[in-house]
């Protein structure tokens, strides 16, 4: 290092004599040429700190350092000397005269940003170090409250926090970069049958709406109890995953080019009782007569023939109950490295758990959605998280639910680029059904349910990137299956 004189092994952390990674020339390279000239900070500040610096005295140069800089003011081993001066590590590398060497010793400008991503390199080996060794000492100590599973949630998390600092890649791009992405998608929109951005949910009328499900969008579906949320959620999985065709994409790439690769965790339902619907829908076979058997010959030859048809659909479930959200996390990159990954549904929100607890259950819910909107920006895929409601829809007259009746409702709407109730009149209507002795009444309230029979709606409340509406479907209740509302004049029918 042009003469500069190596540390005295007695400044140093007693953990680099079992041969922790580090590079005491990278560290003291870089703060030589920090010193030397101030504009480099702007090039390295997104890359490392003070903590990742091997040597504790370097950390704190590097922190008086930047506080100048970050104040407009000068650092240099003149300037930074006065902070310094009672440092008892730096009195051990000779005070005040070891900045100077630092400066005289300073490595290129144009080098600055290597040197700082090899510190960055070297103390995220150090920290593996130390997660595999806390890992390796927990699951040593025997206590009754430490499950392993809980040891591998803990695990997990702490991999996952490690895994999302520093990327330095993030952060300003120019406009050009902005702008030739747009251009791409809406030429992708435009080439693809049906002119949609995002992915086809199956249903005409909902991507006339959202355009279908954009990358790296929060999608909320929420309902109260019975009005089929799951249902929908089923349906669109199943749309998506049933079409998916794997090909050359307008860039040249190997990719999904339609439908998508589908992870569905079901943390209320069971998978077979998840896939028993699919198998419903598909079928056209009552799930209650599947879950009882109670099936004639033609209904089980369906049943069957559906079987088959699906045993190579790209839908993955994960009914892993009260899941956390770290390993949430964990289990959608690792299917998206293995099998791919193009649409996320999580049934519902609240059975998620957060990676650790918190104060109040806002907190908790408000960790949970950001989560969940992490997973959809890193991985780039749409993630449908469906939500309860809360009871006050009940209290109105009008049924139709609104933003204010999502549970926890400040976190979900301002995490969520969109969200969809779904909503049936024909449940509640059902309800009001009035005395048989009362004819007229009766006489109205079938005429009601003969308008509402069978149809559903889904409520846009909040849409990020478009028009907020309804959007009218057909229900089947018995298929647990949404499709697109058949209306008068598709079927050649004068609308009077």
């Amino acid at each position: 290092m042009n003469g500069m004189a190596p540390i005295p092994p007695e400044s140093q952390d007693n953990a680099q004599a079992v041969g922790l990674p580090h590079s005491i020339e990278a560290e003291q390279a870089l703060l030589g040429a920090l010193l030397v000239n101030n504009d480099v900070f702007d090039r390295i500040a997104n890359i490392i700190t003070e903590v990742h610096f091997f040597d504790p005295v370097h950390g704190r140069i590097f922190e008086v350092i930047a506080r100048r800089i970050q104040k407009n003011a000068l650092a240099s081993p003149v300037t930074i000397k006065a902070f310094l001066e009672d440092d008892p590590g730096l009195a051990e590398l000779g005070g005040p005269a070891y900045l100077i060497r630092l400066a005289g010793a300073s490595a290129s400008v144009f080098a600055a940003r290597d040197y700082a991503q090899m510190i960055y390199d070297l103390a995220i080996r150090r920290d593996l170090i130390a997660i595999g060794e806390e890992i390796s000492a927990k699951a040593t100590t025997m206590e009754v409250d430490d499950e392993p599973a809980e040891q591998i949630v803990a695990a997990e998390q702490r991999l996952y926090q490690l895994g999302e600092q520093g990327n330095s890649d993030s952060g300003f791009q120019s406009f050009l970069k902005a702008v030739t992405d747009a251009v791409n998608v809406a030429n992708a929109a435009y080439q693809r049958d049906g002119g949609l951005a995002g992915i086809s949910t199956g249903l005409t009328d909902m991507d006339k709406i959202l355009g279908g499900l954009h990358p790296s969008d929060l999608l909320i579906l929420a309902g109260r109890p019975s009005m089929g949320k799951t249902a929908l959620a089923t349906n669109i999985a199943y749309n998506i995953a049933k079409t998916y065709k794997k090909g050359t994409r307008p860039d040249g790439s190997e990719g999904t080019v339609n439908g998508g690769v589908v992870g569905f965790y079901s943390l209320e339902m069971s998978a077979e009782q998840l896939a028993a619907r699919i198998l419903s829908e598909a079928c056209q076979v009552s799930s209650h007569q599947i879950r009882n058997g109670d099936m004639n010959e033609e209904e089980f030859r369906k049943f069957v023939e559906a079987a088959k048809e699906l045993e190579n659909c790209p839908l993955y479930i994960d009914d892993t109950a009260a899941l956390p959200i770290s390993q949430l996390a964990a289990r959608a990159r690792r299917l998206k490295r293995t099998n791919g990954l193009d649409l996320i549904v999580v049934d519902y929100l609240q059975l998620v758990r957060p990676a650790t607890a918190k104060d109040s259950r806002v907190n908790e819910v408000s960790e949970i959605t950001q989560g969940l909107k992490a997973i959809a920006k890193e991985l780039e895929i749409p993630v449908i998280a469906l939500s309860q409601l809360s009871r006050q829809v009940e209290n109105r007259d009008d049924k139709r639910p609104q933003l204010s009746d999502l549970r926890e409702s400040g976190s979900i709407e301002q995490d969520a680029d969109v969200v969809m109730f779904v909503y049936r009149a024909e449940y509640y209507k059902e309800r009001e059904q009035p005395a048989e002795h009362e004819a007229d009444k009766m006489m109205a309230w079938q005429a009601e349910m003969e308008e509402l029979r069978g149809k559903a709606e889904v409520i846009i409340g909040k849409q990020r990137h478009g028009p907020i509406g309804s959007i009218d479907l057909a229900f089947e209740g018995q298929f647990t299956k949404f499709s697109d509302l058949a209306r008068k004049w598709q079927n050649n029918e004068q609308e009077f």
